[in-house]
């Protein structure tokens, strides 16, 4: 009889043991108040500090991508000009009279 109930004992002990180091810990740090409330709070704080970071990298690189544009914007069009400027006084010639180098098959 004292032989079962303490096979009982033991595994009842062991049966426990898993569930006890499983569970929740209480935290480390030094906050009076802790639980999902404050966890919460704390993560909507870090969520907002990373934000407006993101806005501040964000803004950022739309300045020098405008930058980057305008610059391109104008070399492109004085390139235009350029390119209209050397093509003024000459006309097109029909697709009927260009002659071409390709040879004939």
């Amino acid at each position: 009889m004292r032989m079962t109930l303490a096979a009982i004992l033991v595994t009842a002990v062991l049966s426990a043991a898993p569930m006890v180091c499983g569970q929740a810990t209480g935290s480390t740090d030094n906050s009076k108040s802790s639980g999902a409330g404050t966890e919460a709070k704390k993560a909507a704080k870090t969520t907002a500090k990373d934000t407006k970071v993101a806005a501040k990298d964000t803004e950022k690189g739309t300045k020098t991508a405008a930058k980057d544009t305008g610059k391109a914007a104008k070399k492109t069009g004085s390139e235009m000009k350029k390119g209209v400027k050397a093509m003024e006084g000459k006309k097109d010639k029909p697709a009927s009279q260009t002659t071409t180098d390709a040879p004939k098959n």
